[in-house]
């Protein structure tokens, strides 16, 4: 029998967030899947997260793992030609590349130092809600444990389903899905971010820290489009054809690395906390990659969410619902440039995938089970 004042599960950047934050104050299990970080899409920081990890000390330790700075954008969006941004004008700084399974390991590795017990691999098989907070069962490595905790936490990503018979509804806004390549040869330089939008969808590709690039493809589940993403050939014809990407690419072969297809559409609880629970990162709000908010969110809702625990277990009785409304205005602004971002991009109104972006439709939310586990966005 493991007990615990907070459960976490899901040890990504929202749930190990969470963990390094209460861990000082509470006896904290946090719970993955996964023994160690894999290699996953999704590598973008912006200027602004130098705040949130220093107000965490961590930025110390951030500087010293070579992450590496992005220093512009380019894209081929809303006609006009390819428009470059750079970040070095951004009052924060510039925007950040980091290396996704080195970064996951130092959020860990400190939510440990800091008194977090890790469990992993690790998986809940039954959740059991009672008076006094919760008990877990859990695979752990093989073994069948038992864990008791007082507050639950769920860190488990766009897919998770942990809490969903005590309430927590997924509404999801869009049928998103990302297709990505990763070639181990550099066919792109780093530090540089690449958005291309094409009639069915829009590209994202950058070199990154480790000398490989990474090619993705966004478009909806239901198009016919979103079958290129079941093949790396299929793909890369596509991508050949683009006018920015295809000529950067055009007769640079490279070995593949890794390529997957997952899910990538907003969406979000209905209520992200209840009776001693609350949700964190994509578990709570999931953003579209365009955003490239995906591991902000995480680190800045799970420094909120580990605040909003650690009062709740202190007595205050308004802690988690307060929590949950502070939570609402960031949505509704999101929400909000999300449109005005899609909404730049005309010239292919009349397809599928821009329609339902530009017209009323794109802000109705369906509820729907969660059957996405285990996915990764890049942003």
């Amino acid at each position: 029998m493991i007990a615990a004042e907070v459960a976490i599960v899901g040890a990504g950047p929202a749930g190990a967030t969470a963990a390094l934050n209460l861990a000082p104050y509470r006896s904290v299990a946090l719970i993955d899947r996964r023994a160690a970080p894999q290699w996953r899409i999704g590598e973008s920081l912006p200027g602004a997260a130098r705040r949130l990890l220093s107000d965490m000390d961590l930025w110390d330790d951030f500087c010293r793992d070579g992450h590496r700075p992005c220093h512009a954008f380019r894209s081929l969006w809303g006609g006009g030609g390819i428009a470059t941004r750079e970040t070095m004008r951004d009052p924060d700084g510039p925007a950040w590349q980091i290396d996704r399974a080195r970064f996951e390991a130092r959020l860990r590795a400190v939510a440990a130092a800091r008194g977090a017990r890790l469990l992993m691999p690790a998986r809940p098989i039954a959740v059991v809600a009672d008076g006094r907070g919760w008990r877990l069962s859990l695979d752990h490595d093989g073994a069948a444990e038992t864990l008791t905790c007082r507050l639950l936490i769920d860190a488990g990503g766009r897919g998770s389903r942990l809490l969903s018979e005590f309430g927590a509804v997924w509404q999801a806004r869009d049928r998103l899905v990302c297709a990505f390549t990763r070639y181990d040869a550099a066919l792109l330089p780093p530090g540089i971010v690449h958005i291309e939008a094409e009639p069915d969808g829009w590209w994202y590709a950058t070199g990154l820290a480790d000398g490989a690039t990474v090619i993705a493809f966004h478009t909806d589940a239901d198009l016919p489009a979103a079958r290129a993403g079941r093949s790396v050939m299929a793909l890369a014809e596509r991508v050949s054809t683009r006018p920015m990407l295809g000529a950067l690419l055009r007769g640079r072969a490279a070995t593949v690395g890794a390529a997957g297809f997952c899910a990538a559409h907003s969406g979000r609880l209905g209520d992200i906390a209840g009776p001693n629970w609350l949700a964190v990162g994509d578990a709570a709000m999931a953003f579209d990659p365009l955003a490239a908010q995906g591991i902000y969110n995480a680190l800045y809702t799970g420094l909120a969410g580990a605040e909003a625990a650690h009062r709740a277990l202190s007595g205050d009785a308004a802690a988690l619902g307060a929590y949950a409304a502070e939570m609402k205005p960031v949505a509704a602004v999101y929400d909000a440039h999300l449109a005005a971002w899609y909404g730049t991009e005309r010239r292919f109104a009349d397809r599928a995938f821009w329609r339902r972006r530009l017209g009323a439709a794109s802000t109705e939310l369906t509820d729907r089970p969660r059957r996405d586990a285990g996915v990764a966005t890049p942003g």
